[in-house]
């Protein structure tokens, strides 16, 4: 069913339920209906927005929604670099205009191409994926379960709504009748206003420690984090065990949506109408909610085989039927070094838990020997002789960085991982903001 219809339904039910919060203001289902349902776009094509405004967004790709065009959300200096061989049909830069004549039928082809999102992964190169219409919402009601959303909760979507995690977050919630609080961005200044009110938060887990702090801080409604986009450190579900927060993180792609979740803290298992192997190590999944692939052909990591099963590289543990899936990173980041390949989340994992680590990216640098040697870039006030023990104790030789950098903020990208080949441009460019940690 289009999202369209669903908010026309909630509309219909509860005309004065809160749907969107957002920096400008905020609309009623009610209020979200008439927006959606008195703008046109006049194109059933490839609609890219680049509003500023997240509840505007939001108002923009329902409308497009409604209309059975494929609303494709990037930030305004995204545009020219994202859509340069992209067969773009509208590109909205300012709110839609009203139209006085009845609003459309809501399209109901769940094979329709209805929606398209931006992937950047690691590397911040983004590339456009398109989707049918049941790949996404086909999952809603298994979410709603999983995470227990319902018409009464308020969630906060603490991001950007171009990135897919978020994107996905904010739709999810309108279709379940719920009110998305969406302020655009990452705002620790408003945080704790917003949790005074929220009752369920989605984010990435190096965001999860500050909503921690706040909700022991302050209290609040807060009883659910879903999170998503990188592997999960667990002392951050202890962190949230103490806060009285229950955690559901998962592990997807954009390409891929959901392919495991883990809903209680005992391990990563397939998501509803999900399968998985590991083949030769990497992840391969088949289910219902696969996305189409690249826009304009798009060269990407995405592999498909005859049989419907498909993979973007991702490296994990072998596998079993039953059995916790056990990642081990993105097999395109992998290392080689002296003959030993190094996947680089296999070193984050144990040197993310060093104390004053915030986040960090372990990298290739290149060396006339070895190839690459390991580098760690580190944010945060580690010691390097914490970092070190914790590099002899818990990792193998080859897996030991050679080389320590520091960096006040990594770079990220927009879904709010470090930007890892930005990263290593910067390195390798002297970049000063990047220093040797002694």
């Amino acid at each position: 069913m289009p999202v369209a219809a669903q908010v026309l339904r909630h509309a219909t039910e509860r005309p004065h339920q809160l749907a969107l919060c957002g920096p400008g203001g905020s609309l009623t289902y009610a209020q979200l209906w008439e927006r959606v349902s008195t703008r046109r776009l006049g194109d059933k094509g490839l609609v890219a927005i680049s509003l500023a405004d997240p509840v505007e967004q939001l108002v923009t790709v329902l409308a497009a929604d409604l209309a059975g065009a494929t609303p494709l959300l990037c930030e305004a200096d995204q545009f020219a670099r994202v859509t340069a061989a992209v067969p773009v049909s509208l590109h909205v830069e300012s709110a839609l205009p009203e139209a006085p004549d009845p609003a459309p039928s809501p399209c109901e082809g769940p094979d329709d191409l209805a929606w398209a999102c931006l992937t950047s992964g690691s590397t911040g190169r983004p590339r456009a994926v398109v989707r049918t219409r049941h790949s996404w919402t086909g999952s809603f009601p298994y979410l709603s379960e999983l995470a227990g959303i319902g018409p009464d909760d308020v969630v906060l979507v603490p991001g950007p709504l171009v990135s897919s995690l978020y994107g996905f977050a904010a739709v999810h919630a309108l279709a379940a009748g719920a009110t998305a609080i969406v302020p655009g961005r990452w705002s620790p200044g408003t945080l704790t206003v917003q949790l005074r009110r929220a009752s369920v938060v989605h984010l990435v887990p190096h965001r999860l420690p500050a909503v921690l702090a706040v909700v022991e801080e302050v209290g609040g409604p807060l009883r659910t984090a879903v999170v998503g986009g990188a592997a999960l450190p667990d002392r951050s579900r202890a962190m949230a065990a103490k806060a009285g927060v229950r955690v559901v993180s998962y592990y997807g792609a954009t390409e891929m949506s959901f392919v495991a979740v883990d809903a209680d803290g005992s391990g990563l298992r397939p998501f509803p109408q999900v399968e998985i192997e590991v083949r030769r190590g990497e992840v391969w999944a088949r289910s219902p909610w696969m996305a189409k692939g690249y826009l304009a052909g798009a060269a990407g990591p995405l592999t498909t085989d005859a049989e419907g099963w498909t993979s973007v590289g991702d490296l994990a543990e072998p596998y079993r039927p039953g059995e916790v899936l056990r990642l081990r990173g993105r097999g395109d980041g992998a290392i080689q070094t002296g003959g030993a390949t190094v996947v680089p989340e296999d070193v984050e994992a144990v040197l993310r838990d060093v104390r004053g680590v915030t986040d960090l990216v372990v990298i290739g640098s290149p060396h006339p020997q070895l190839g690459s040697v390991v580098t760690a870039v580190v944010e945060g006030s580690p010691s390097r002789s914490a970092l070190e023990t914790a590099a002899r104790e818990g990792l193998d030789p080859a897996q030991r960085p050679r080389r320590w950098y520091a960096m006040g903020a990594l770079p990220r990208t927009p879904t709010g991982k470090p930007a890892r080949a930005l990263v290593a441009a910067r390195l390798a460019d002297d970049d000063p903001a990047i220093s040797r940690l002694v």
